[in-house]
């Protein structure tokens, strides 16, 4: 790794040198923080300043831990804080020492590509993970810029350096080159199988699929490096606030649940539990304030007696000690499927708030799953899909065959303390919509809710009969686990 470790000297100092203030960047990191999502306050940013003077600005990477201390919260907001933290507080400005001394003109890539991917594989069989940071750098330096500094179009891509240097292409030889470092560390910890077993073959099988796990998982790391250098790179072009608005991901909370990805999708399921927590609370502080009820006149009037007829302590009606019954209609196909699964995660979570939780699923046909949902399978989804009989005679979606399934099968579900909500984008492939379904739905509960993850924008375009149903119940926009949370605690009955 001679050479890609030259400029590894370059702390957060440098990059915070300048006209403006240590300070000034601060109050613009949180901002940027406040734009995606995270509630950084007042205190929280006094936090960090004290954070920052405590720790000062020599070792980066404890000073990203101590003002993540004070700025993030909750799970799922760790990765937006490191990528405005990277954008803010950047490791160095401009290319590095290295490449620098590599081309003295900018005509051409400081570094050549096979060289590059010599130094790549070397670090990936020695698991060497500074010199896999130092590599992100260069390789974004040598194959990532795009555009032109005449046409005003220059910046760097994390795309089109990874494409470039292909590193999957060398996960073969990084996986050999540890296991044979492994099995120069000596054969002793093998097992061995009993009489005429296959313990040995057994084990290697099982250290080669770690081995290979644990190549990949350096392989995402350098992955995440790289888009982190293309950010940084890009950002003293194009501006530290324009690439905190196009290249840093939401929050969990803001994640948009129709193009969330696997690992969005995998941070909203962490963020099921103390999500289900916090909602528990304003449910149970909203109970309370309900429990007060109207003034019970008659009370009230009787206890004025004592005070010559004068009604100082008005008398609340007694509350009564019930809880609503939940009813959950689930679109479970295409890209709907993961706002619903969140959604009876989450419900399922809640259950203590409800008197009884039922939870239907479809696709055009409707089946129960609430003991799928209360096994708390992991990919619950599937499961449904593969257990529950969630299509008839096709595949495709239809609200109107589903609803009325519904309401001939199931209808004894709801009743007048239930409430029902409905989860779907209400796209029924240009079927008929089924409205007096619905309408037996809703006149039988207390009251019918229909959550859409669709903007309401796309409502009634295409094959959607969105606005169809939403003249026939409440309908609500929700995109988002902060639209979620807004509809539980707001509007959802206790």
């Amino acid at each position: 790794m001679e050479g890609v470790g030259a400029n590894a000297g370059v702390g957060a100092s440098q990059g915070v040198r300048g006209a403006e203030g240590v300070g000034a960047r601060l109050v613009e990191m949180v901002g940027a923080l406040r734009s995606k999502g995270l509630p950084c306050g007042t205190s929280e940013t006094v936090d960090a300043g004290h954070v920052m003077q405590v720790l000062g600005l020599d070792d980066r990477e404890r000073l990203r831990e101590g003002m993540a201390s004070a700025l993030v919260r909750r799970g799922g907001q760790r990765a937006v804080f490191d990528a405005v933290f990277d954008l803010y507080f950047p490791a160095g400005v401009g290319a590095r020492q290295s490449s620098r001394d590599e081309s003295p003109s900018d005509a051409g890539p400081p570094i050549g590509i096979d060289e590059l991917r010599a130094l790549l594989a070397t670090a990936l069989a020695e698991q060497d993970r500074q010199s896999l940071a130092e590599l992100a750098e260069l390789a974004v330096d040598a194959l990532g810029r795009v555009g032109s500094s005449a046409a005003g179009t220059a910046s760097w891509s994390a795309l089109q350096t990874m494409e470039r240097l292909r590193p999957q292409t060398l996960v073969a030889g990084a996986v050999a080159a540890r296991r044979a470092a492994r099995a120069g560390g000596g054969s002793g910890d093998r097992r061995e199988g009993g009489p005429g077993g296959d313990g040995v073959s057994d084990d290697t099988e099982f250290t080669d699929r770690l081995v290979r796990d644990e190549v990949r998982r350096d392989l995402e790391r350098l992955r995440r490096l790289v888009g982190a250098a293309a950010r940084r790179r890009a950002a003293e072009i194009r501006g530290r606030d324009r690439m905190t608005r196009y290249a840093v991901p939401d929050s969990a909370e803001r994640t948009d649940f129709l193009t969330a990805n696997l690992q969005q999708f995998a941070a909203l399921r962490s963020a099921v539990r103390p999500l289900s927590r916090k909602l528990a609370t304003r449910l149970a502080a909203k109970r309370r304030r309900a429990r007060r009820g109207a003034i019970d006149v008659r009370r009230t009037m009787r206890s004025s007696m004592s005070t010559g007829g004068v009604p100082v302590r008005p008398a609340y009606r007694r509350p009564r000690p019930s809880r609503p019954e939940l009813v959950l209609l689930c679109d479970v196909s295409g890209s709907v499927a993961g706002f619903s699964g969140f959604t009876m995660l989450l419900v399922r979570a809640l259950a203590d708030q409800f008197t009884r939780v039922r939870v239907f699923a479809f696709v055009n046909a409707m089946d129960e799953v609430t003991d799928l949902v209360q096994q708390g399978r992991p990919d619950l989804t599937t499961a449904i899909v593969r257990e529950a009989r969630v299509t008839s005679w096709h595949g495709s979606s239809d609200y109107g065959e589903a609803l009325g399934d519904f309401a001939e099968l199931h209808l004894d579900a709801v009743g007048p303390r239930t409430s029902v909500l409905v989860l779907g984008d209400g796209r029924n492939n240009f079927g008929d919509p089924n409205l007096i379904a619905l309408q037996q739905i809703r006149d039988r509960s207390r009251r019918t809710f229909w959550l859409n993850p669709e903007a309401r924008g796309r409502w009634g375009s295409g094959d959607s009969c969105a606005d169809d149903y939403a003249a026939v119940v409440d309908m609500h926009e929700c995109r988002t686990i902060e639209q979620l949370s807004t509809f539980i605690t707001r509007l959802l009955p206790v």
